[in-house]
Parts: structure tokens; sequence; C-alpha cells
């Protein structure tokens, strides 16, 4: 899961281009429910925060450390779509990679950050 995660925090800390549209998986998956996809999205937003915050980008949005709940927060909600969802660790991936390339465009980070925050509070990590 911790791979996957630096996966993420690799993709998020790419240059931006025209090249790097986001791509709808491309294996054929279980639709998932508005909380599972609210839950996913969070979970890139948070690791393309935590990533900014580690490396003390520019654009960085302000908000407590992320670092280690972040992570942990990640890992719990990938493990719980799996076994809700019988999405493999692969096409979660494919997800997260699609999530984490909108959040490119930091107002959408921003926009999106405030719930996750809370979603972060609320799962007790």
């Amino acid at each position: 899961m911790i791979i996957h995660f630096l996966s993420v925090l690799a993709l998020a800390a790419q240059q931006t281009s025209p090249a790097n549209a986001p791509v709808a998986p491309t294996t054929s998956a279980p639709v998932l429910a508005l909380e599972q996809t609210a839950a996913l999205r969070c979970a890139a937003a948070i690791a393309v925060t935590a990533r900014l915050q580690e490396t003390e980008a520019s654009d960085a949005p302000t908000y407590p450390p992320l670092g280690e709940r972040g992570r942990e927060f990640f890992v719990r909600t990938i493990a719980k779509l799996i076994d809700d969802t019988g999405l493999t660790r692969e096409q979660l991936s494919d997800r997260l990679a699609s999530e984490a390339e909108l959040f490119r465009d930091r107002d959408r980070l921003s926009a999106t950050m405030p719930a996750c925050l809370l979603m972060l509070e609320t799962a007790g990590v």
C-alpha cells in the first residue's frame, strides 16, 4: 500500500503538460458508491498535498502536516476499497492516478481539501 501512496506522490510531482490528460481506467471495474468515490478522491488529494508539503513546493496549499497521518489514511482507504468493492490494486492505482492528475489544478485541490481534512479527522487517523 505504501508503494501505491508513493506512486501517487510521484505522479503529483511531475510537470503538468497537455499530454498528461487524465486517463479513464481501461479495465471493466465496478462503479463506486458516492462515499467510496469521495474516499478515493480524498486519498489522492491528501497524497498530492503531502507530496507538495514534503517538497516544500511554492504552490503547496497551507494545511496541517499530512505525512504519516496522510499515509495511514491512504493505506486504510485503499484497503477498505479493495475489501468492499473487489477492485484490484491495479484498478485502484489507475483510478488514483486519474484523480491525482486532476489535482495538478491547485484551485481544484484547494476546493477539495477541506472536505478531505474533515474525512481525515473523522477517520481517527
